[in-house]
């Protein structure tokens, strides 16, 4: 039983949802991302996906895509990354999922990736551009290593094609609540609600919502429908606006304990 497994039995077995946060890896510095994820473990984030920064992050809006561009140009690289992840494993059992695309990690190389992600502590991966059919490239590395492969489920997504998509993910399932990129609309409850009764028939993995979730408000009208909240662009555009600040990891923080509350309360 990985991390990832671990906290969702942990937070089932309270009644409690989980808060999962996403961040662009370096944006503004790999440090600064260290310190942000150990602050965010401290208000109370049950997960972290960490956004490995990619030139061209098609499903991203233009928040994480400027955060993927200010990363890169800050110097950030995968091999930097995990790196990072591994210092950060010393002194934190927060459960992680690396979140990107493909390219950079073919780049590195899969079996070497693999290896590598284990080493450091990453419970999971999302890799957006890889659906089902085209994974067993990598998966034939990651499995043997115990890394979840975690995948994405859409508004749009047939029934058939999430029993597809559902029989052979691990750690948990993302559903999408909007159609678009990242950051870009808002979900609406009536429709979430649907489409989770479908994702419930095909799946007992863990089900995630995120995708335009940025207010207390919204998250806990969610999370009656979710075992986890994603939050992403809303603390991205966050981080983009105090990054200069001394305060930065304290008003991430103070956020994430907000949204954590908001999803808390029965």
């Amino acid at each position: 039983m990985n991390r990832i497994e671990q906290r969702f039995s942990a937070l089932r077995a309270k009644k409690e949802k989980a808060l999962i946060c996403f961040l662009t890896a370096g944006d503004p510095n790999l440090e600064k991302t260290r310190e942000i994820i150990l602050g965010m473990e401290a208000a109370g984030v049950d997960c972290v996906e960490i956004g490995v920064p990619f030139s061209d992050p098609t499903a991203d809006g233009p928040i994480i895509q400027a955060a993927s561009q200010r990363a890169l140009k800050n110097g950030a690289t995968l091999s930097g990354i995990l790196a990072m992840i591994e210092t950060l494993r010393k002194i934190s059992e927060i459960p992680i999922v690396l979140f990107g695309y493909y390219n950079p990690i073919l780049s590195y190389g899969p079996e070497r990736f693999a290896t590598r992600a284990q080493e450091a502590g990453v419970d999971g991966i999302l890799v957006v551009d890889l659906p089902p059919e085209e994974a067993d490239e990598l998966r034939q590395c990651t499995d043997p290593q115990g890394i979840d492969f975690i995948s994405l489920i859409a508004p749009t997504t047939s029934t058939d094609r999430m029993k597809k998509i559902a029989a052979h993910a691990t750690g948990f399932l993302y559903y999408i609540s909007i159609t678009g990129v990242t950051g870009t609309a808002k979900p609406q409850v009536e429709e979430v609600k649907k489409d989770v009764e479908r994702i419930r028939k095909v799946t007992a993995l863990p089900l995630a919502i995120g995708f335009g979730i940025s207010t207390p408000q919204q998250a806990k009208e969610m999370a009656p429908y979710a075992d986890a909240i994603v939050v992403g662009s809303a603390i991205v555009k966050m981080i983009a606006e105090n990054s200069q600040q001394s305060d930065l990891v304290s008003v991430v923080s103070q956020y994430a304990r907000e949204m954590k509350k908001a999803i808390s309360v029965s």
